[in-house]
């Protein structure tokens, strides 16, 4: 067995390779840059070796700092983790040339399965159905637009070299591919250095199921059974599940089956997955899946794989390389229950899901459900790597359950000031077609903005926000006493939710209600506020009465404490609503606030430099006459 470990990778996988060593009893090396310098990955390993500055190219993606960190330390053997270098096939022969031991498949089969048009040859070769297309070596575009027509439109051209959604394009007609084949080579270049590119038939209701295989240096390749990745966004996965929700027991057999000849054509070691494409039009049936690519390495969503088999299968790969056989032959393997996973990531789905950096000031994970992470309460979320925060995987008896159990665990996560995408995960797993199993990779794109917006909490929750406020802080929330006709009379407040002034009927049944999901910060001033997955930071609103309450709906309050970095208006000027007033600094991120309607700037009290408290008034908006 082997007895000291190199991680060549960080943050989340790292850590999960790390506690599975540990409980080994394995000594684990991390290697880190310069912006993961106090990361968890490396506090958790028993030594940790700086290899470079930041951005990846300088310091995770050199082989050669990492190989002699190895050496260094003393680590008999390397674990790539997903991504970075973990399918390059020249890294895993210079790993085993410096005579360590390569946790992962042989490079020949890395190289067998890198290259998108010779692993499809490679598999119908092999008895493994591939998708219909050309992935020949002419790359004249005339020539390449023949054969599209030849197989019909609509068209996937996708470059041989690419993954993660890069240097694919959808054609629905022939009058749009020359320009697409143009387009789809540019970016394959520029992302791979090879624009070499092959044609599939597009399939109209795809669904992308995936197969788990193990293989050893005994000669055995068994499979783990299939999980559903079809939740995606932009060609990139959302949420996954083990197993796929309408397999059938004979589609399974064949499928798997397909998986383990494929794995077997290669003579493969350790984890990998066969990815397939199949149409869901008519349910998932053997003679409509076809084979796409391989992943020659561990996979991000591979726990749900572990949870509804009970196998550790980083405790496989290390086990494997050390020249042990599979610890369970074909027929001991079997599936347990339902598992699903969601990623959850630092990034605004508002903003068209642009990432989001800075400091985890408030980290609110579920304590309950299995969560692979990398980070803690402090770290930073760093611009030169992926925005994923962490994993949260739940199991259940049922299918439903695990759903149920997971959109529960994602109601009360909180993050703050980072954006995330939890939100949208918590509603994309109500979709009433997931929860089906209708699903298919167009899924996310058809709800389009009904996964987006953050729903407003109910008017009890609320109430009990504001009554945690007025205890806490120096003045009560804004009151307005209604009159309405026709009606008793009613008690209104108001609040700010990020900024906005927000006005609700008060819930008189929140009368001394504790909510769950309140943190206090800024010494009581505030609240972050979880509702269905969705932070927000909740302010007193200091408008009082129903005439002040109009009047002070052109008031710009500042929502936190923080510094005034630009004013973009001066008193007198024309304004229209959402236009740019300022932008805030505060809690390491900046805030735009803007006009709330059309109108004058009224009142100025804000310049760049200053340091203002919450809720200072900072610009008054009169409406326009």
């Amino acid at each position: 067995m082997i007895n000291s470990l190199l991680i060549a990778n960080r943050g989340e996988i790292a850590c999960r390779i790390i506690r599975t060593a540990r409980a080994m009893g394995i000594r684990t090396v991390a290697v880190y840059s310069d912006a993961d310098a106090e990361a968890l990955h490396v506090r958790m390993a028993d030594e940790a070796v700086h290899i470079g500055p930041s951005p990846a190219r300088e310091s995770y993606l050199v082989g050669e700092k990492i190989i002699a960190a190895a050496k260094a330390t003393g680590a008999e053997a390397v674990h790539p983790g997903y991504g970075f270098l973990s399918e390059n096939a020249e890294f895993a022969q210079a790993v085993l040339d410096a005579g360590l031991v390569w946790v992962g498949p042989k490079p020949s089969s890395i190289t067998a399965m890198g290259l998108k048009d010779a692993a499809k040859k490679l598999m119908a070769e092999a008895g493994v159905p591939v998708t219909p297309g050309y992935m020949g070596d002419n790359q004249d575009p005339a020539f390449l637009a023949n054969q599209a027509a030849e197989i019909g439109y609509p068209v996937l051209i996708k470059a041989v070299a690419g993954g993660g959604g890069k240097g694919m394009r959808k054609v629905d007609d022939a009058a749009d591919f020359i320009d697409a084949l143009a387009s789809c080579q540019r970016e394959a270049a520029a992302s791979f250095g090879n624009d070499h590119v092959l044609i599939e038939k597009y399939i109209l209701s795809p669904r992308h199921i995936e197969v788990q295989i193990f293989g050893d240096t005994h000669g055995h390749v068994v499979h783990l059974f299939e999980r559903d990745c079809s939740l995606q966004r932009r060609h990139q996965k959302v949420i996954e599940e083990a197993p796929a929700p309408g397999m059938s027991a004979e589609t399974r057999e064949a499928l798997c089956a397909a998986a383990v000849r494929a794995g077997q054509a290669v003579d493969y070691v350790g984890a990998g997955t066969i990815e397939f494409i199949a149409d869901g039009s008519e349910g998932l049936r053997a003679d409509r899946i076809w084979f796409m690519e391989m992943n020659t390495r561990l996979q991000v969503e591979h726990p749900v794989t572990e949870e509804i088999t009970g196998v550790d299968l980083v405790e496989w790969q290390l086990r494997v390389a050390s020249g042990e056989p599979l610890p369970l032959a074909q027929d001991e393997l079997e599936i347990r229950g339902w598992a699903m996973e969601a990623r959850l990531y630092a990034e605004d789905p508002a903003t068209g899901f642009l990432p989001s950096t800075g400091t985890l000031d408030v980290l609110m994970l579920p304590l309950s459900s299995r969560v692979d992470t990398g980070i803690e309460e402090g770290s930073e979320v760093s611009p030169f790597y992926d925005p994923m925060i962490a994993k949260v995987i739940t199991a259940g008896g049922q299918r439903e359950e695990a759903i149920d159990y997971l959109r529960q665990e994602l109601s009360t996560l909180g993050v703050w000031p980072v954006k995330t995408n939890a939100g949208f995960l918590y509603r994309l797993l109500g979709d009433e077609d997931f929860r089906n199993g209708d699903v298919d990779t167009g899924l996310i794109e058809r709800r389009g903005e009904a996964l987006m917006a953050n729903p407003l909490p109910p008017a009890d929750e609320l109430t009990a926000a504001a009554e945690r406020l007025e205890a806490d802080g120096d003045h009560a929330p804004a009151e307005l006493a209604g009159f309405r006709l026709n009606r008793a009379p009613s008690r209104e407040r108001a609040l700010r939710i990020n900024g906005q002034r927000t006005c609700f009927e008060a819930d008189a049944r929140a009368n001394g209600y504790v909510a769950s999901h309140f943190e206090t910060i800024d010494g009581g001033s505030a609240l972050l506020m979880v509702h269905e997955g969705a932070t927000m930071l909740v302010t007193a609103d200091r408008t009082d009465g129903a005439a002040g309450s109009a009047a002070g709906d052109g008031a710009i309050l500042s929502p936190m404490p923080g510094k005034i970095i630009a004013v973009d208006v001066a008193q007198g000027d024309t304004v229209v609503k959402g236009q740019k007033l300022l932008t805030l600094e505060a809690m390491k991120m900046e805030h735009s606030l803007t006009a709330p309607f059309d109108g004058v700037v009224a009142e100025l009290n804000a310049e760049a430099g200053a340091q203002v408290q919450v809720e200072a008034l900072l610009v008054r908006i009169e409406a326009a006459e």
